[in-house]
C-alpha cells in the first residue's frame, strides 16, 4: 500500500467524520425545539457509510485498501416526545408540545467517538508525512 493510498483512506475517514460531527451539531443545536405537530418536530439525523474497496481489488492476496464514503444522512424513526404544554402558544388542543426525538446524552458521546476517529486520521496523516520526509532525507544521503 502507497503512502498515497494511506492519505486518501485516512482524508476520507476524516470527511465522513466531519459529517458525523456536523449531524451531532444539528441534533444538539434543534434538541429543545418546540414543534405544533409530529409532522413538523425536528428528528434526529445520523449518517449512514459505507466501506468502498480500491479499484486494484485484492493484491497478493490482500485487500488494497478501502475508503469510507457518506451514502446519506437519514432521519431517525424513533417517535417525537410529546410533553403536556397547555400554556405553551405551540399546543394543540389537547395542550401537548411535540420536541424531538433528540437523546442529548447518546449524541454527546457520539460526538466524543467522532472526534477522537478524526483525531486518529490527523494522526495518521502526521505519520506519513513524517515517514515521506524521513525517506526524502535517506535519498539525500
Amino acid at each position: 500500500m502507497s503512502f498515497r493510498n494511506i492519505s486518501q483512506i485516512a482524508g476520507s475517514a476524516m470527511t465522513a467524520q466531519a459529517v458525523r460531527l456536523n449531524t451531532v451539531a444539528s441534533n444538539l443545536a434543534n434538541a429543545n425545539t418546540a414543534a405544533a405537530s409530529e409532522a413538523e418536530a425536528y428528528r434526529a439525523r445520523k449518517p449512514v457509510f459505507a466501506a468502498v474497496a480500491e479499484r486494484n481489488g485484492l493484491v497478493g492476496g490482500q485487500l488494497a485498501g478501502a475508503s469510507v464514503r457518506v451514502l446519506d444522512v437519514v432521519q431517525s424513526t424513533e417517535p417525537v416526545r410529546k410533553v403536556h404544554e397547555p400554556d405553551n402558544p405551540l399546543a394543540n388542543e389537547e395542550g401537548i408540545v411535540f420536541y424531538p426525538n433528540v437523546n442529548s446524552v447518546a449524541e454527546m458521546t457520539d460526538m466524543m467517538a467522532a472526534s477522537r476517529a478524526f483525531e486518529t486520521n490527523v494522526e495518521v496523516m502526521s505519520r506519513v508525512k513524517s515517514m515521506q520526509q524521513a525517506l526524502l532525507r535517506m535519498g539525500e544521503e
